[in-house]
């Protein structure tokens, strides 16, 4: 096995249980798992896009995790991803802006994106490095950090316009929701801007993970583990809250070995 990190492992695994649930869902008649809907009801060949996805999740999670199928694997990823973006989200926040189309537009997918992309930098091959020497290398580890921390800023965003529904997702346990909701808020936008800039990129990144993580501990699984039916908002917010906490995970990794408050990052080690 070939295992870079905490976050390469998480990432690999999660990629693996959004490929079983998929082909679960698709099996069952469902629709696409979290990360990759909403897909419109009119696209060609849609219900054999749902076990694409699957398979594609499946396939190059498991390869993530093999020496000689993890270069592979990662560029795989990386494509269909890209390809996704371009084909569907990139269309719809042209088409249509609004908040959920920018949240999933310029915040789930590109996060998904960049974690995918720096897999890829850390096992390019001689020929991704000499063919595709744009996407390897600081450059293409530049690239993948610039669109993780764009993906902040939607989330900071979504914030201050759902406040009211922000501030009732934190636990009771807490005082002052609304200062809270205000604080996780300019949290992402600080750390969005951070990693843009490379101004202590690293604790950035560190930070946002560690805040998706407890956005997923605190607020999302005690709601799963509460006695009552969950809807079906509720599981998708589950998913994708883990789903970004290893797509994150995945991206603060890439600062290994530098300062914690370096002010220009470039490249760290693997």
């Amino acid at each position: 096995m070939r295992i870079a990190s905490v976050g390469h492992a998480v990432f690999a695994a999660t990629m693996i249980a959004l490929g079983v649930l998929g082909l679960f869902m698709g099996l069952n008649g469902g629709d696409f798992t979290p990360i990759w809907s909403p897909v419109p009801k009119g696209v060609p060949a849609r219900e054999v896009l749902v076990y694409l996805c699957a398979f594609i999740s499946v396939a190059s999670g498991i390869g993530l995790l093999w020496q000689r199928t993890a270069t592979l694997a990662a560029r795989v990823l990386l494509a269909w991803l890209l390809v996704w973006w371009l084909l569907f989200r990139l269309p719809e926040i042209v088409l249509a802006p609004n908040v959920d189309t920018l949240w999933s537009g310029c915040g789930e997918t590109p996060v998904m994106i960049a974690s995918a992309w720096v897999l890829y930098d850390w096992f390019a091959s001689d020929w991704d490095r000499k063919r595709l020497a744009f996407a390897t290398g600081d450059e293409g580890l530049r690239i993948a950090r610039v669109l993780y921390g764009v993906a902040m800023i939607p989330f900071g965003v979504a914030h201050f316009i759902y406040l009211k529904h922000t501030a009732e997702l934190v636990p009771g346990w807490l005082p002052w929701h609304v200062a809270w909701a205000y604080f996780t808020g300019v949290a992402f936008l600080e750390a969005g801007v951070a990693v843009i800039t490379g101004v202590y990129a690293q604790l950035a990144s560190a930070l946002s993970a560690l805040q998706l993580g407890l956005f997923l501990l605190l607020v999302w699984v005690p709601i799963m583990m509460a006695a009552g039916s969950r809807s079906a908002f509720q599981w998708n917010e589950t998913i994708v809250s883990w789903a970004l906490m290893a797509g994150a995970w995945v991206v603060a990794d890439s600062y290994r070995g530098t300062p914690w408050l370096a002010v220009k990052v470039v490249r760290a080690a693997k």
